[in-house]
């Protein structure tokens, strides 16, 4: 089932960190190269980085630019063509309204996060994907401030594995995530 346009979020702010303060976490190469590659790879139309922080942004520029237009993108076009999927805004908020004006009509924020005891299983969401776009938010640090699960948002259950560790990398969750998206009608998880 592909269902209505899917984008990705990867929120850097408002985020926790390990104490449980709000931060704002780092952009790391890794999330960009596999999120973008995961994302490209299930049909996402954007790639949304959520970063307030101007030196960040210009880092994910620099990276993005070199895997588009410099040798990277001579050396791997594959990576180049996910990585076109990457657009920096500063707010969540951005992301929402950028993705709202892309596709001209409203979209379904879901929220995501390891520790949460709540949310719509992963047919539900499917559910919701074929009768509105999504905007998939994953959070980096220690998962998405408290404040944005106040909102009201879908909130999508965690992915769970078979014990009771979990804590993935938000680029392993995000790669499972869109693959349980992407199953068909009849498959629960």
């Amino acid at each position: 089932m592909s269902g209505q346009p899917l984008a990705v979020a990867l929120v850097h702010a408002p985020v926790l960190d390990r104490r449980g303060d709000r931060v704002v976490s780092a952009v790391t190469n890794l999330d960009l190269h596999d999120i973008a590659r995961s994302a490209r790879t299930y049909g996402a139309r954007r790639f949304y980085v959520v970063t307030p922080a101007h030196e960040q942004v210009a880092l994910v520029k620099r990276i993005t630019r070199h895997w588009s237009e410099g040798h990277g993108a001579a050396y791997h076009p594959d990576r180049a063509e996910a990585l076109r999927l990457i657009e920096t805004v500063p707010r969540l908020e951005a992301a929402i309204a950028a993705w709202e004006a892309e596709l001209g009509r409203p979209v379904c924020p879901v929220l995501t996060g390891a520790a949460r005891q709540d949310g719509i299983d992963f047919v539900a969401c499917r559910r919701l994907r074929a009768e509105q776009p999504l905007l998939l938010i994953l959070g980096t640090g220690w998962g998405l401030a408290p404040e944005l699960f106040e909102r009201g948002w879908t909130v999508l259950e965690p992915v769970r594995g078979v014990a009771n560790y979990n804590h993935l990398s938000v680029r392993a969750a995000a790669a499972i995530i869109l693959d349980r998206l992407h199953l068909p009608e009849t498959v629960a998880v």
